[in-house]
């Protein structure tokens, strides 16, 4: 069974950072486009962040490019969001997808079959 599991999101004042952990079970991500979501109160959900399969390259939003970084560790099959130099307007549930059947990223909602169930993260002083 696939399954995604975000953890690592929470409170932090503007200016400061948080890790996103993306740990997968039931496959293996190597090969899989991951992409990381967000979605504030009241706005349709966006993509902030994606790694092609095996590594072929990662894929930025406009607003979190310099901040955000997306990274993925094998061995521990999970992928990660580093963010920094948070701003209020980073504040959402963030979620993470999966994607087997494409081999590089995109934003397209429609392109990831499994959803982690998201993670709040909340910026403010």
């Amino acid at each position: 069974q696939v399954q995604l599991v975000e953890s690592g999101g929470g409170l932090v004042q503007p200016g400061g950072s948080l890790r996103l952990s993306c740990a997968a079970s039931g496959f293996s991500l190597h090969d899989y486009v991951i992409g990381w979501f967000r979605q504030a109160p009241g706005k349709e959900r966006e993509g902030v962040s994606c790694i092609s399969g095996s590594d072929r390259g990662t894929h930025y939003a406009d607003s979190v490019k310099g901040r955000f970084t997306i990274s993925r560790d094998n061995a521990k099959n999970t992928v990660y969001l580093q963010m920094n130099s948070l701003e209020p307007e980073d504040t959402a549930v963030y979620y993470c997808a999966a994607d087997g059947l494409r081999d590089f990223c995109s934003f397209q909602l429609w392109e990831y079959d499994d959803w982690g169930q998201g993670t709040q993260v909340t910026v403010s002083s």
